[in-house]
């Protein structure tokens, strides 16, 4: 286990607890931070979840030669894509059936979030990335969990705050444990990465894309490009 492991862990989990007490005393307000949130979630997705897929999949066929189809990992992101989109459609059923969020689902939905913060946990501290590479993809992540929880609180704050963000938490911390402890072979990691792939596109396209109403377009453009630009930049310095 490394500083800089603990160091990312620490705040992930920060972050999980803390994330709407963060957004609330911001001076940024909560529309140019989820916009911001948002721009660099979107910026995430396209430079690097893509590609590392693509080369996921490659390193994947290579390994096991001609027994591929050349897209298996591209089918098990789509299954995350649907899993998690039934989710969301259960979760917007149930919301127009106890709007004051008294309804049973929210045990159902955090569960499966809590599951999906362990699986992207997992990913960032079991793959083989390490420094520079490492912290900046940990903080899109880290931006990630907290536009997850913010909307996780906007459905059902009293239960959020009271147990929610404790159970997102702990499959935060599980995955951190059972990355940085237990060894998987990579194709496992891959089919992991995969699904997990397939999930986050989802959920940053239907949630962390700000809603006409809410957006603030320049904080979006400076989340989005900025972190395009630095990603670009360091991709060609450290020839990730």
């Amino acid at each position: 286990m490394t500083a800089g492991s603990i160091i990312i862990g620490i705040c992930y989990l920060i972050v999980q607890l803390f994330s709407n007490k963060i957004i609330a005393s911001s001076r940024m307000g909560p529309a140019r931070w989820l916009s911001f949130s948002g721009g660099i979630a979107v910026s995430y997705v396209f430079v690097y979840v893509l590609p590392s897929l693509h080369k996921q999949q490659e390193d994947y066929g290579d390994k096991a030669g001609g027994l591929t189809m050349e897209t298996e990992l591209y089918f098990i992101g789509l299954i995350g894509v649907i899993v998690f989109y039934a989710i969301h459609k259960a979760a917007d059923k149930a919301e127009r059936q106890h709007p004051n969020g008294e309804g049973s689902f929210f045990w159902i939905q955090i569960s499966f979030f809590g599951l999906y913060n362990m699986l992207i946990a997992f990913i960032v501290f079991g793959s083989d990335i390490e420094g520079v590479e490492a912290a900046f993809y940990g903080v899109a992540v880290g931006f990630h969990y907290m536009a997850v929880s913010h909307d996780l609180w906007r459905e059902d704050s009293r239960r959020y705050e009271k147990f929610g963000r404790y159970i997102l938490a702990l499959g935060i911390f599980i995955g951190w444990v059972a990355g940085i402890l237990i060894p998987f072979p990579s194709f496992v990691l891959a089919l992991i990465f995969a699904f997990i792939s397939g999930a986050m596109i989802l959920n940053v396209l239907k949630k962390e894309l700000p809603s006409e109403e809410n957006a603030h377009l320049p904080a979006f453009l400076i989340g989005a490009l900025s972190h395009t630009a630095i990603t670009l930049a360091l991709k060609y310095m450290f020839d990730w």
